[in-house]
């Protein structure tokens, strides 16, 4: 039925979950896994803040490197999750990126035919104003998506 599962994770308990799903899945329909983490940029509005800071060469690049030790060890542990399984599960960090494109470009560049994701189960107001990825992965998609909640 489906033959390759993109999993994606965030490295939170609810995305676990998810995890958990996309891996059980996966060993009961022998289908090849994928997992994707997504990391955003260093999150600054304009060229300063309000405490006047102003972002160097180097705290980008110690950004950018605690972001890849940060997805490294959620992928590591994913990994050594699906290999208790059976599974040989291929990872993926995609840097610098919006999650739910990030997403999204993974599930079709690795011919995906299925997106396994938690939802935060966000609603109304707080939905609106922090955005759901997996909302704009469900209307982007020309993928199958599960949502695990």
């Amino acid at each position: 039925m489906y033959n390759h599962i993109l999993i994606t994770t965030d490295g939170s308990d609810l995305a676990q979950r998810g995890v958990g799903q996309g891996l059980s899945l996966a060993k009961a329909l022998g289908s090849k896994v994928t997992v994707v983490i997504a990391t955003e940029r260093l999150p600054i509005q304009g060229a300063t803040t309000s405490s006047g800071w102003v972002g160097s060469p180097v705290d980008y690049e110690r950004y950018d490197e605690g972001q890849k030790r940060f997805a490294a060890e959620i992928l590591s542990a994913v990994k050594a999750e699906a290999g208790k399984l059976g599974l040989d599960a291929n990872t993926v960090h995609v840097a610098n990126a919006h999650p739910a494109t990030a997403i999204l470009e993974t599930a079709a560049g690795y011919d995906c035919d299925l997106i396994v994701m938690a939802s935060h189960g966000r609603r109304g107001v707080s939905r609106m104003l922090m955005g759901s990825q997996t909302a704009e992965v469900l209307a982007h998609s020309h993928t199958p998506v599960l949502v695990v909640r």
